[in-house]
């Protein structure tokens, strides 16, 4: 069962986007993509009050290099697309687990990003997940 409404476009989306951002990474670092886009569209808050659908967090300004950059436009493969529908049955594992932010920078994890703790690394990108109070909802198990 889903955790996010979704479509098969969605599907299809979600699937370009791990490949654009994650493909060096695996099939595990796709996922972790996934699961960073799920999580911001079932939180109501921080940077994704607005966002409720796979394609509004994906077409968020400013929210994927990969969409920014052009690699996006990328035809998904069926693999991806399995990774896709895993990822929106909630499939979701350390550190992305609970996690909103993930970037990947020139050298070591930054201890926090944009005032979110590191919570881990994996291979290439750091994941990070908000505390307190104000996104509380990422927690929430399906």
């Amino acid at each position: 069962m889903a955790v996010v409404k979704h479509t098969n476009q969605d599907i299809n989306l979600l699937a370009r986007l791990l490949r654009a951002e994650a493909v060096g990474e695996g099939k595990l670092g796709m996922m972790h993509v996934g699961a960073v886009t799920v999580n911001r569209a079932r939180v109501v808050c921080s940077d994704f009050e607005d966002v409720r659908t796979i394609q509004e967090v994906i077409f968020q300004p400013r929210a994927f290099e990969a969409i920014e950059f052009g690699m996006f436009y990328q035809r998904a493969r069926e693999s991806e697309r399995r990774l896709a529908r895993r990822a929106i049955k909630g499939e979701r594992r350390w550190p992305a687990k609970y996690s909103l932010w993930y970037f990947r920078p020139p050298g070591d994890c930054p201890p926090t990003w944009y005032d979110q703790p590191l919570v881990g690394r994996y291979k290439l990108h750091c994941f990070y997940q908000p505390t307190g109070e104000e996104c509380e909802d990422v927690y929430n198990t399906f």
